[in-house]
């Protein structure tokens, strides 16, 4: 009997150990936000990644600005071969004839080695091609064939890129490209709450990695590039980047594992979207648009409906924010309110 009623006793401690793990666990877990970033490719899904990086967490190190220097040198060296593989296409030739000589330089592969500042023999090849009318003219049809939207800012800072000392700034880290391949995850603490923050490839090529991801999502991050309503996609020329990311919003928000998420539609790069359109129509590109050509109020009011449209449950709230994902401040605004967002809805569930 004493063995029995030992034998019970110690069985009850293995019990009471694993209800205590359980409650444990169920508190960690309510504790914790699972934010999924999903959107068609260049909407700016790893921008967000990095500021949240930047204002959450301690930023970035030596080594990542020197890791950045080599994705920034190969951005403009990859964008000048663009142009000039689309000048050719479109047939413009160089203002400067004298420039002719720096297209074997362009089209000649040079990747920078850890810790290499930007080669001086390509600072004249880069400064004398982008202020030709020739490449102008073609970086102006930029949308037709997927050129990269950050190119001017580099270009106007090239004495500062090419200095022997050059280290690369929060605002150059934020607008350097990389194909995000794979999942990447980004964790902070904001308030009594971990963040643990998706970022999934959104080329189509990446997509059907992102099943697995959706399990226990507290809110979805929804990206468009609201300036990609005249672009095309980098995989598919033929395609509209405004187009794509309506369809990829329609599958994702009536998806049945989305059925009691928040939605989180995030209508990035305003601040390029006001810069074009008063010389790129948008009823060029979607002809029900009736609004005044020039008025970003009314031009992004139509956007906004068009996803809105897309959501077939009447009980799903979408929560709209238009932003730009390389400024800071706003970002840090916007989040706030998202995460405002969050706590309401999950008020019940949280332990704050």
């Amino acid at each position: 009997m004493c063995m029995g009623s030992n034998g019970n006793d110690a069985g009850s401690q293995r019990s009471k150990a694993i209800d205590k793990q359980i409650r444990s666990d169920e508190k960690r877990m309510a504790r914790e936000v699972k934010l999924l970033l999903l959107g068609a490719g260049e909407s700016g899904k790893s921008t967000i990644l990095k500021q949240m990086k930047l204002i959450h967490t301690s930023g970035f190190s030596k080594s990542d600005r020197d890791d950045y220097r080599v994705i920034i040198f190969s951005n403009l060296l990859t964008s000048l071969k663009l142009i000039l593989e689309a000048m050719e296409n479109y047939e413009i030739k160089f203002e400067n004839k004298e420039n002719e000589k720096y297209v074997d330089t362009i089209h000649t592969d040079r990747e920078l080695g850890t810790g290499e500042f930007f080669p001086n023999e390509y600072q004249p090849a880069f400064r004398s091609l982008w202020l030709d009318r020739g490449v102008q003219e073609t970086v102006h049809r930029g949308n037709e064939f997927a050129l990269h939207d950050n190119l001017a800012y580099y270009f106007e800072n090239l004495d500062r890129l090419f200095s022997s000392t050059y280290i690369p700034s929060d605002q150059d880290i934020l607008r350097s490209r990389l194909k995000t391949t794979g999942i990447t995850e980004t964790v902070f603490d904001l308030g009594a709450l971990t963040y643990r923050m998706f970022d999934v490839g959104g080329q189509r090529s990446e997509r059907k990695k992102w099943i697995h991801c959706f399990e226990n999502v507290t809110a979805l991050l929804f990206l468009v590039a609201i300036s990609g309503y005249d672009q095309c996609l980098v995989e598919d020329k033929d395609a509209n980047q405004m187009q794509e990311a309506l369809m990829l919003f329609e599958s994702i928000c009536n998806s049945q594992w989305f059925l009691q998420t928040s939605i989180i539609l995030f209508l990035n790069k305003e601040d390029l979207f006001r810069k074009k359109l008063p010389f790129s129509p948008v009823r060029k590109y979607f002809p029900d648009y009736t609004g005044d050509p020039k008025s970003f109020k009314q031009a992004s009011e139509f956007f906004q409906g068009n996803f809105r449209r897309l959501n077939r449950n009447p009980t799903k709230d979408i929560y709209v924010h238009f932003t730009n994902a390389t400024d800071t401040n706003l970002l840090k605004i916007t989040m706030s309110s998202v995460q405002d967002m969050i706590l309401q809805k999950n008020l019940q569930t949280l332990v704050l």
